[in-house]
């Protein structure tokens, strides 16, 4: 059993899924601290909670989550491109509350949970296909490393 569950928690998706988690739970704790303790305005707190968010995903992802990096000679350029993946994954989310919620008529919290799985999904095929799972290397100056 234990060798199970070894093999599981071996693979990137389920690491994601956990560090996608944690990172939740980093952005809605600054959200909720900026709200209550600070007394920003919403704008502020929800970007301070996405941004601590970004962070802490971006972070465990290049440490924990993925074992080969595109770009780790770029790591600004990583960075931004993985911050980039997620709007891109908070317009999947819009685009499905959008079809599901005015088109088809159905429960707004119900398609966001499908829009959850949705971004989930697309963040994770979409950072790990650009970011994490190439078979060269970019480094300094533009070049290749095969």
């Amino acid at each position: 059993m234990k060798k199970f569950w070894g093999r599981i928690a071996d693979h990137d998706l389920v690491r994601y899924l956990i560090a996608s988690v944690v990172a939740l739970a980093v952005d809605m704790a600054v959200l909720s601290c900026g709200l209550r303790l600070f007394h920003l305005a919403l704008g502020w707190a929800a970007t301070s909670g996405f941004v601590a968010g970004a962070v802490t995903a971006y972070l465990l992802s290049i440490r924990w989550v993925f074992r080969q990096r595109a770009l780790e000679r770029a790591p600004l350029v990583e960075f931004l491109s993985f911050v980039g993946i997620g709007v891109a994954g908070l317009g999947v989310t819009q685009m499905v509350l959008w079809l599901g919620a005015t088109k088809l008529g159905l429960l707004p919290e119900m398609v966001k949970l499908a829009a959850a799985g949705a971004t989930f999904a697309f963040n994770y095929l979409a950072r790990r296909s650009l970011l994490f799972m190439v078979r060269s290397r970019i480094i300094a100056g533009g070049e290749n490393l095969v």
